[in-house]
């Protein structure tokens, strides 16, 4: 096991008997560090290649910050991760081209939650182009208590079946390490949820961003002419409680 800047640091509370309580207690907080703004120096410097710096970071910056459709305050306060970094190569009639390519989480933990995805063959230019993405796609999704999903949803991209289930309050997330990141950003603190098949990383992400998002079209719409059309373009959404009411067919009352 290779050491995580990020992974590693642990908190250890020790809380000895007293008077309300005669036991010892232990509590060790793994991971307190977040994942999405308190990286460790020189973490996510590393992500970008000594060649690929921009000459003048500050320019860029204020590029940036003008690209978004949100105001400056606004977006320092969203909580962002980098999902994926990758090399790719696009084959031409001139030859090849080499990019680097970006996956980048934005959301406000109170769900409204996007990705976005940028490729340049300047590594801090593909990344700002994936966060002004990320913002712009951001959508909302609805929470049962504003901590878990009303009800079991799932949904079949590729190879790769995704599964997310309800859970009661303190159960936390328990899920596939990517998704624990979107589901953070989400909102979502409830939640247990299963891969099965292939576990590539990207058809888990988009995926669950097919449950999050309702798409852009009607589930199984095709193009027209007999085809399936785009499986990205097949978000199902949320299911929220008008669609469990209209399903049961009778109306939801809280007993609390």
């Amino acid at each position: 096991m290779t050491p995580d800047a990020i992974l590693d640091p642990r908190d250890v509370l020790e809380l000895p008997p007293s008077k309300e309580s005669p036991f010892h207690n232990r509590v060790v907080v793994r991971n307190h560090r977040s994942v999405f703004h308190d990286y460790a120096e020189g973490v996510e410097d590393d992500l970008l290649e000594e060649d690929e710096l921009p000459e003048d970071e500050n320019k860029d910056q204020d590029e940036m910050m003008q690209a978004l459709p949100v105001s400056t305050k606004y977006y320092k306060d969203l909580q962002q991760s980098i999902l994926m970094r990758r090399r790719v190569v696009q084959q031409t009639g001139k030859g090849k081209i080499r990019r680097v390519a970006f996956m980048v989480l934005v959301g406000d933990g109170n769900g409204l939650v996007g990705y976005g995805e940028g490729k340049h063959s300047l590594a801090a230019t593909a990344l700002k182009a994936a966060r002004v993405a990320a913002v712009r796609n951001m959508d909302y999704v609805e929470r049962f208590e504003e901590r878990t999903t009303w009800t079991e949803m799932s949904t079949k991209l590729g190879s790769t079946h995704l599964i997310l289930r309800p859970r009661p309050v303190g159960f936390g997330l328990r899920c596939n390490p990517n998704l624990h990141r979107i589901l953070r950003a989400a909102g979502l603190k409830d939640v247990s949820a299963k891969v099965w098949g292939s576990r590539n990383k990207l058809n888990v992400i988009k995926a669950a961003f097919r449950l999050l998002h309702s798409g852009h079209a009607p589930t199984g719409m095709g193009n027209g002419l007999g085809g399936k059309g785009k499986k990205l373009a097949k978000g199902s959404g949320m299911r929220g409680k008008a669609d469990l009411e209209r399903a049961r067919g009778r109306k939801l009352i809280s007993l609390r």
